[in-house]
């Protein structure tokens, strides 16, 4: 059996969304799902020491070896990704049960776990598959899977935010398609690891340079990099607030990975660095979405949407760190790849707190939460505090190595942007502290959200601080990961 972890690690939740159908009752389904997300965070923990101990992996489907057959390939990057993604749906759904019973009618909420279990499987594939057609049909069984969770929102405004997250996803998707198919037409082959070994016979034809086009806008789109982010604030604002969660602290994160994988991987670091901008477009891009997503966060009346633009302003900083081409900048952007999963994961589980207390996430409803829900806002403030990079947080740990990266490459000035960047993070964090502290009546009675909820909210926020003090697995694996792509090892 554990020789077939890698298949084992996306067939397990994607056979489990169909059996899910056999149980009648949520809880018996909430149940289901929480024993399958915590045998896959199992199974990634076992893959991830693998492959720290004996290197990649190379699974071959049916026994057809590749390239001629599907090949997935476990390597630093893919583990480190899949324990964070499936410790983060284990978390999720261990809080999921009294806010998706409040947020959802029961007749959906069956149907919510079901298609969490496939959004997990697709996003589990994307990490997991060596070949460049398999990640993109995972890529749309986690992507459909999203739009139809987003849709499950009480809100009649869900609605619309799920299809303007299918259109915007879709042409991302067709984007993505077009440029795997150019690549086919040159190479004749779809695994990743062949196509880096046939691709430099091919490189300097103006089909490559298209299909690179096509695939750089398409994953650029999901993973919602400015001025490409429009799907993503609505979508987090009027989702169910555990599908914001989950989708916080993985999706975005996952497309992050398909950038890189394709870039360093398929592509190689000489073609793309050194014979296109990429360096400047990633740069000015990354910078501009730091600030604008954040000046658009300070006007924002909902709490959730003004977490969902400060998730674009997150995403500036891990792309101005891969906009550096170098292994520290990889190294801080898979940092800050991993920490902002925790930071944004703690966050909106206390939002799911405070909906479920309040029924809203409106700024107005925030008045008196201090003293009403001191848990839940402490852990907002926490949460904060790693987002703005407070020492003994682990924001602080990825914008360190962020800095560092820019001034080894000299680049003072985008270093001061980056710190300026969180000064814009402590304005709009400190309104939503001020209107829960210093508003509202005085005498008001504590008013906890369930601890079902606030146990994995403060289960983040501890890893917050714990891995903001001790850095050894996630530098350690960071650097590992960087390691490997900057030695072009497929």
């Amino acid at each position: 059996m554990l020789n077939h972890l890698p298949i084992l690690q996306v067939i397990l939740p994607l056979m489990a969304a169909p059996s899910a159908l056999f149980l009648a009752r949520p809880r018996l389904i909430s149940t289901f799902t929480l024993t399958v997300c915590t045998l896959a965070f199992g199974i990634s923990m076992l893959l991830w020491h693998r492959i720290s101990v004996l290197g990649p992996w190379s699974y071959a489907l049916g026994g057809w070896q590749a390239p001629w057959g599907i090949e997935y390939r476990i390597d630093a990057l893919n583990a480190f990704l899949m324990v964070l993604v499936t410790a983060m749906a284990f978390v999720v759904i261990l809080a999921s049960r009294d806010s998706v019973e409040r947020e959802i009618p029961l007749h959906r909420q069956g149907p919510f776990y079901i298609l969490f279990l496939l959004a997990l499987a697709g996003l589990l594939g994307i990490l997991a598959t060596g070949d460049a057609f398999n990640l993109f049909v995972f890529l749309e069984i986690s992507s459909l899977a999203s739009y139809a969770l987003i849709a499950l929102g009480q809100d009649r405004r869900a609605l619309w935010a799920a299809y303007q997250y299918l259109i915007m996803g879709t042409i991302g998707a067709t984007f993505i398609l077009i440029g795997v198919g150019l690549l086919y037409m040159m190479t004749g082959t779809l695994n990743m690891a062949d196509l880096a070994d046939r691709l430099p016979q091919v490189a300097y034809t103006k089909t490559v340079y298209t299909a690179f086009a096509f695939v750089l806008v398409g994953v650029c789109l999901k993973l919602a990099l400015f001025p490409l982010h429009l799907w993503l604030p609505n979508a987090y604002a009027f989702a169910p607030s555990m599908v914001t969660t989950f989708l916080a602290a993985t999706a975005t994160k996952v497309a992050v990975y398909v950038l890189l994988r394709f870039v360093f991987t398929v592509y190689g670091f000489t073609f793309s660095f050194d014979h296109l901008p990429l360096q400047e477009i990633h740069l000015i891009l990354g910078l501009v979405g730091v600030f604008a997503a954040s000046l658009a966060a300070i006007y924002q009346d909902n709490v959730k949407r003004l977490f969902a633009y400060s998730s674009v302003a997150q995403i500036g900083y891990m792309i101005l760190g891969f906009s550096v081409a170098s292994h520290m900048g990889l190294v801080a952007t898979l940092l800050h790849l991993f920490n902002h999963a925790l930071m944004k994961g703690a966050l909106f589980l206390a939002l799911a707190a405070v909906v479920y207390r309040t029924g809203s996430a409106e700024m107005s409803h925030f008045a008196g939460l201090g003293r009403r829900m001191p848990w839940t806002m402490g852990a907002i403030v926490v949460g904060g505090l790693s987002l703005v990079g407070v020492p003994l947080t682990v924001g602080f740990v990825s914008k360190w190595y962020l800095v560092l990266a820019m001034l080894e490459r000299g680049w003072w000035p985008v270093a001061v942007a980056v710190l300026l960047g969180s000064l814009l993070a402590v304005i709009y964090l400190w309104k939503v502290a001020e209107v829960a502290y210093f508003k509202g009546d005085e005498r008001c009675e504590r008013e906890e959200a369930p601890w079902s909820i606030l146990g994995p909210t403060w289960l983040l926020v501890l890893a917050n601080l714990y891995f903001g003090i001790d850095t050894d697995f996630t530098l350690g694996a960071a650097t590992l990961a960087a390691d490997q792509l900057m030695g072009a090892t497929p």
